[in-house]
């Protein structure tokens, strides 16, 4: 279709639009011959001129009537020009022009449009009410309510009659989808104004329209103004009304005044719709009030209405954000009861839903159940899985269903990526997020500032400054603007690696080009600072802060008291806490271990446990650190006794103990024991509180190593607290450490075994080497641990050991000399 045909095309006159004869049959024949050869034949000009010479109608005059009836705008185009140029014709009139713009208007062919508008102008044409009014609503419905409002003011200047009522309504829903309420209320003022009895330039659509325009803005009391003045004058509101004014009081949070709205509408006489429960509900499920959405379902019910499962999906997304339990299988299997088919949104959102709450095998087979049904899963049903599962560490897990995405036909975007590359970072597995982060690259997906940071950061804790530093230098060739928290990291880099000045010089950078460092920043210097000492260089970086108006955090209090602690001076140390609990920064386990490991250092033990009750009485949990400090801090002393009170608390808290705790314990009785033992081994031996005592003064004076005796002891206890694990592990680094596991290790072993209920397995997980008299020792030492068990209870374990060492003498009584092997 050509713009310069339209150009081209000029009346032979410009007189104004004639009056339309009465339309009789011979004009209605011609018509329809004209439409009908137009349609069907390629040469169609030929045939024309053929058919209106047969006429004594000028084509002229019968050109809107059949422009009215093609609905092919290039067809129409053309047909106009052939009239202006065609032997059978007379001057073009303003309802062809008319004609014409209607036909270009349904089409959207909005330059050409503009092209006739112009042409009428100079010729002095006036387009129709129906023709401006149709080319209004087009522009309007196409978004482009500019225009739309343009030609508006452009009708209401220049013609006597003003766009008819659906123009108007569809340039008042535009303005307000738009936002734009305050011309909407002068179009909506003007079609008031001009309304009559003839011309209906306002109705009810136009009035709700306004309404939930309002109620859009949160101008509640205006909406309900607008219905209350407009009531009776040809106006009455209807349950659309209502809707638009309860949805705008959910949306605003006044779930009240919109129940109360229901209850109104109810007493009017008008029949609350599924919109209108709709509304209700989603107000109450952001309120979390279960009990009244409860009620208004029973009462839908009543009604006839059947939930949709927009309104179901709403109610499950709202139970899990209050924390409430959700029972997948029979919240899917009550949504088909009630008739009602879930769909992917419903299983996304249980899906989403399960993984906050770490189930993350109920949210497989909800997955599962999902493509069981022939749903088709998207973004949203696989990357909340990715993200949850590698934030417990099961990447491989996830990199399976990145996989299963793409196989799918599925594009994981920036999100899901970012929670597979910051998952397997967490993990420790670098390599493994660079690999990712180039297949983004392959498919298209370019990482964020986000994503390279924590590569970067990912790769500083592993001590890779290059290929971070390589990192940034990508990202600025990519257009990727680094941020405060990516020059964060690297200044932690540079610390790192060692490297203070370096790290000094960049936070200085990241200033100078005029970024503030942030909380993150300051604190990554202060802890450089910190590790090498520079306390006062520390001080000086925190009053910076405060000039910038950043208030220290726990992280930036919890720092400087750790370099206080380990410059030894605890009287800054204290300093700084106290200036901490005045700034009512709540101090954090970090902060308190610190402390401990201040006093535990200097030797004051007594300090030590006086900040560690403190930090239980403040409700902050200790961790393994804390536990290991206190621990190193006691055997110093040689307080053996409250070095293994200690260590048994902190099994009793589910506190997994690591290498460093093993040592501290298996260290500091072994250099201890030779001048207490002596004096106490009888004493740990009958200690009936402590278990690791028990079993190591009942090994002392056995004739055990101290060395070996605490490895056991450490052994039992992880053991009888259900650290199994943890148990083989340690056995298994024993043999590195020198100390050959014996009898009691495997009595320690099996026990453990025994008590997950793998008894069966036991040979599967655990090596025995034992002859006859190690056996024996196994079952005696056996015995001592079922003291432990309700009285008259023998263990399984114990069972197993009894039986062995049955075989065992069963065969030395047959001059055999036995000796149990299992691994």
């Amino acid at each position: 279709m050509s713009k310069t045909l339209l150009r081209l095309i000029k009346s032979k006159a410009n007189p104004a639009p004639p009056c339309k004869p009465p339309l009789k049959p011979p004009i209605k024949h011609l018509v329809k011959d004209i439409v009908y050869i137009l349609h069907t034949h390629d040469q169609w000009e030929e045939n024309l001129e053929t058919r209106i010479s047969q006429s004594e109608v000028l084509v002229s005059d019968v050109a809107h009537l059949v422009l009215d009836r093609i609905h092919d705008a290039e067809l129409g185009l053309k047909f106009f020009d052939w009239v202006s140029r065609g032997p059978y014709s007379g001057p073009i009139d303003g309802l062809a022009y008319s004609s014409l713009l209607k036909l270009l208007a349904t089409a959207r062919v909005f330059s050409e449009m503009e092209i006739v508008l112009e042409n009428m102008r100079v010729e002095g044409m006036s387009p129709t009410r129906e023709a401006m009014s149709i080319v209004i609503q087009a522009y309007s419905d196409s978004g482009l309510v500019e225009k739309a409002l343009e030609l508006y003011h452009f009708v209401l200047k220049t013609y006597t009659y003003f766009p008819d009522v659906i123009a108007c309504n569809s340039l008042l829903n535009m303005l307000v989808k738009l936002r734009k309420i305050e011309i909407a209320c002068k179009v909506y003022d003007d079609m008031l104004e001009r309304d009559g009895a003839e011309d209906r330039c306002v109705d009810n659509y136009s009035t709700c329209i306004m309404v939930k325009g309002f109620c859009k803005e949160g101008k509640l009391q205006k909406g309900r103004k607008l219905i209350e003045d407009r009531w009776g004058q040809e106006c009455v509101p209807n349950i659309i009304f209502y809707n638009a004014l309860i949805d705008g009081y959910c949306k605003k949070g006044d779930v009240e005044t919109a129940n109360g709205l229901l209850k109104e509408l109810k007493l009017k006489g008008f029949l609350p719709t599924l919109e209108t429960y709709g509304a209700v509900i989603n107000g109450f499920c952001k309120k979390g009030d279960f009990e009244a959405i409860h009620r208004l379902l029973m009462e839908m019910n009543s009604r006839g209405l059947i939930v949709n499962v927009q309104v179901y999906n709403t109610i499950i997304d709202a139970r899990y954000k209050h924390g409430s339990i959700v029972k997948a299988v029979e919240t899917i299997r009550g949504m088909i009861e009630c008739g009602c088919k879930p769909d992917i949104v419903t299983y996304n959102t249980m899906i989403s839903g399960s993984c906050r709450d770490g189930k993350l095998l109920e949210a497989d087979q909800l997955l599962e159940q999902a493509l069981g049904k022939g749903l088709v899963p998207n973004k949203f049903s696989y990357t909340p899985l990715i993200h949850a599962y590698c934030k417990q560490g099961g990447c491989e897990r996830a990199s399976n269903l990145l996989l299963e995405m793409t196989e799918r036909g599925l594009k994981p975007d920036l999100v899901t990526y970012g929670a597979l590359v910051h998952g397997l970072v967490v993990a420790g597995e670098v390599d493994g997020a660079l690999t990712i982060r180039e297949k983004m690259l392959e498919r298209g997906v370019f990482p964020d500032a986000g994503i390279y940071n924590i590569l970067m950061s990912g790769l500083c804790k592993k001590f890779k400054l290059p290929a971070a530093k390589q990192l940034l230098a990508e990202m600025l060739d990519v257009n990727v603007l680094p941020d405060a928290f990516v020059y964060a990291t690297l200044v932690d880099g540079f610390i790192r690696n060692g490297e203070l000045d370096e790290a000094r010089k960049l936070f200085e950078l990241t200033i100078g080009k005029g970024m503030n460092p942030g909380i993150v920043g300051y604190n990554a210097l202060i802890k450089g600072y910190c590790k090498s000492g520079k306390m006062k260089d520390a001080m000086s970086c925190i009053k910076r802060m405060k000039k910038q108006h950043l208030a220290p955090d726990e992280f930036t209090y919890s720092t400087i008291i750790d370099g206080y602690v380990k410059q030894d001076d605890l009287d800054g140390a204290q300093e700084m806490f106290g200036e901490m609990v005045k700034m009512k920064c709540k101090p954090n386990v970090v902060t308190y271990t610190s402390l401990i490991d201040g006093f535990g250092r200097k030797g004051d033990l007594d300090q030590a446990q006086k900040i560690f009750r403190v930090m239980h009485a403040c409700g902050v949990v200790p961790n393994v650190f804390t536990y290991s400090i206190l621990i190193r801090s006691f055997c110093k002393e040689a307080k053996l006794i409250d070095a293994a009170s200690f260590f048994q608390e902190m099994l009793l808290k589910r506190c997994v103990p690591n290498d460093v705790t093993f040592n501290y314990l298996v260290n500091g009785f072994s250099k201890s024991v030779s001048h207490v033992i002596s004096e106490k081994g009888s004493e740990f031996r009958d200690n009936k509180e402590s278990m690791f005592l028990k079993f190591f003064g009942t090994m002392i004076l056995d004739g055990w190593t101290p060395r070996s005796a605490a490895y056991n002891s450490i052994l039992i206890c992880l053991c009888q607290y259900g650290m199994f694990r943890t148990a083989l592990l340690l056995s298994n680094n024993m043999r590195n450490k020198g100390c050959i596991p014996d009898s009691v290790s495997f009595v320690a072993l099996l026990h453990g075994v025994c008590s997950e209920g793998r008894s069966k397995e036991w040979k599967n997980l655990v090596s025995c080497n034992l002859n006859e008299r190690e056996l024996q020792i196994a079952v005696n030492y056996s015995l001592i641990l079922d003291q432990y068990l309700p009285r008259g209870t023998t263990s399984e374990a114990s069972v197993i050991l009894q039986t062995m060492f049955e075989e065992c003498q069963s065969h030395s009584k047959e001059g055999n000399n036995v000796q149990i092997s299992v691994s």
